[in-house]
């Protein structure tokens, strides 16, 4: 059986006629590539995610690294992909000709991620988090600290962390007790605790950045006071190598049910009270340099869950074309041969509803890494505020959807294969696993629901909301075919709903029924995010119906067929379903707002 990660004409549609990603090779930034440069980096990452990281997916999975007290060890395959991947140039492969990157767009550079993500998410793990470190360093770092990490950081020679969650306070960073104190000679010294560090200890790099939420005493309460320090696991000798361990320690390893070959540690720092680390930027501002890549991360745990979905949709695919069981009308006599699965029509819809979450959310995260290009690119002072204006709106949607349906489309899978789905003999069960991290993952979604709802909705007047409005009314004029323009008049009346319930939330935000509404913020996320996602298959369809109507040929015509028929079952099977939270929001039900914890 094919055990396919992403379909090469999938990826081709989405870059060059859904994104048309040709384009910004006319921008100064990324004048020196062509289509035939961003397709040879393609090639590479799919060559690499197939040959190098795939093989060893299930077995990292079933031989987690282990921690003796001393040293973390795990199968030698992790490293060996991990030194293909740094030696080829992808850790660095967005950044500046200067830095030493390949300046790449990020939309292309995601499209390489995808089959990293779809073949083994554990290992893909350790340089992600090490080039969004270098991200973070590279825009708001000192150049001393820049020239320190910065050039073996792009490399691999060192990797990265993000450590902002402590035992006591998860996700309420205001909360956080790691204290960071500054010396005369201008470092500080770091105390405290970190947990669910994802790749904060292991043997495949000389050196590991973590880059350390604490708060530095006199500082402003709450998250005002929140600063970013660079912390290495070993400081460095007058040459710029790594040398004397820092007082940083694992003080163990934890057991999680996916992404089991990805180190999550516990991280102590300072038990010796002799931790060094150094500031990044200005003090008090760690939170708002961090989230810079805890949003680049945001889009890449949606498109990781939606690539990881993929997985588990096209091993069930290839299986429903290869199992036989049943009979299928008309041949229903005991004397037919049996069918092929995918005959039955359960069967179909269970693959239609994975296939319209699963390129959903990868149309959805291309569209975002879209954006992040174009504002890096964009002359023109008034579109870059737009643009980054729809960035911030979009970006809770990027993480949340389709960390929510990518599990979706793995339990579908599952179903698929029957008994054998959950099998460790095959492979969705992983996949099922592995991505259920995903909604939890960078904020869990309750959280960016009221990001959405509490903030992003409303800030610069709702210049972002104005700005997505003018586009999915734009792509609405342009469904000029049939099935397109059919697609986009069941849209229509949600986006009217959703219209009117933005308007009866900003009333609410300033009434007694804030309590209310924030409580149900997850169903306005679910309506916000599936008009979202209802635009992006429109997108998709537009693209493909016109294609048709110009006479594609071959196996095209599948191929797009097969676009209008996931964008008509999302439109038609899975948008309608947000009715039930449209009257939740509606109703101002407040069912689960006047629950007292005394009555569970």
């Amino acid at each position: 059986m094919a055990d396919q990660i992403i379909p090469r004409r999938e990826m081709q549609f989405q870059l060059y006629e859904v994104l048309d990603t040709e384009a910004l090779c006319s921008k100064a930034r990324f004048e020196e590539h062509n289509v035939e440069t961003f397709n040879a980096v393609v090639d590479m990452a799919e060559k690499m995610a197939e040959e190098l990281f795939l093989p060893h997916n299930a077995i990292a999975d079933k031989n987690e690294p282990t921690f003796d007290g001393k040293k973390v060890t795990m199968i030698d395959d992790v490293k060996v992909a991990f030194d293909t991947y740094r030696e080829s140039g992808f850790i660095a492969g967005h950044f500046d000709y200067e830095d030493g990157g390949m300046q790449l767009p990020v939309t292309v550079m995601n499209a390489c991620a995808g089959y990293f993500l779809a073949a083994n998410p554990s290992t893909t793990s350790y340089p992600f988090l090490t080039a969004a470190a270098a991200n973070v360093i590279k825009h708001f770092a000192s150049d001393d600290i820049k020239n320190a990490f910065l050039p073996k950081m792009l490399t691999g020679d060192f990797t990265g962390t993000m450590a902002l969650t402590e035992p006591h306070a998860g996700s309420a960073l205001a909360d956080i007790r790691t204290t960071a104190k500054r010396q005369e000679d201008g470092s500080y010294r770091v105390k405290g605790s970190k947990i669910y560090i994802s790749g904060g200890e292991h043997e495949l790099s000389d050196n590991i950045v973590h880059l350390v939420l604490a708060k530095i005493p006199g500082g402003p309460a709450g998250v005002k006071g929140i600063s970013l320090i660079a912390v290495p696991k070993f400081r460095l000798d007058a040459e710029g190598n790594p040398s004397e361990r820092n007082d940083v320690s694992l003080a163990g390893l934890i057991h999680k049910m996916g992404y089991r070959g990805t180190t999550s540690t516990a991280l102590t720092f300072g038990d010796n009270d002799d931790c060094h680390g150094y500031l990044i930027g200005e003090p008090h501002q760690g939170l708002r340099y961090m989230f810079m890549m805890m949003n680049e991360a945001r889009i890449g745990v949606g498109y990781g869950a939606a690539m990881i979905g993929y997985r588990g949709y096209r091993y069930s695919l290839d299986y429903a074309k290869d199992r036989t069981q049943g009979r299928a009308a008309p041949n229903l006599a005991p004397e037919d041969d049996p069918t092929p699965i995918i005959n039955h029509g359960d069967v179909r819809r269970m693959l239609l509803a994975q296939k319209s979450y699963c390129e959903g959310g990868m149309s959805l995260c291309l569209y975002g890494s879209m954006l992040i290009d174009e504002l890096e690119t964009e002359q023109d002072e008034a579109k870059r505020t737009e643009l980054s204006q729809l960035l911030d709106l979009l970006t809770p949607v990027f993480k949340a959807w389709p960390s929510e349906f990518g599990p979706k489309a793995n339990d579908l899978a599952i179903q698929v294969l029957g008994g054998a789905g959950y099998t460790r003999e095959y492979p969705v069960e992983q996949c099922w696993r592995d991505n259920r991290l995903n909604p939890i993952h960078e904020g869990t979604n309750g959280i960016q629901a009221l990001d959405l709802l509490g903030r992003k909705l409303w800030q610069h007047e709702g210049k972002g909301l104005q700005v997505l409005l003018a586009r999915v009314t734009a792509d609405m004029k342009r469904a000029e075919t049939p099935r397109a323009q059919a697609i986009a008049k069941k849209l229509k009346p949600y986006l009217d709903k959703l219209g009117e319930l933005i308007q009866q939330a900003a009333g609410d935000l300033r009434s007694d029924k804030q309590s209310v509404l924030l409580t149900n913020a997850s169903c306005f996320l679910n309506v916000f995010s599936s008009c979202v996602v209802s635009w992006i298959w429109l997108r998709q369809a537009n693209v493909a119906e016109q294609a048709l109507t110009q006479g594609a040929k071959g196996q095209d015509v599948d191929f797009y067929e097969g676009k209008l028929a996931a964008a008509e079952y999302f439109l038609s099977w899975e948008l309608p379903l947000v009715q039930r939270d449209i009257e939740v929001l509606s109703s101002k039900d407040t069912t689960c707002d006047s629950v007292k914890a005394a009555n569970f």
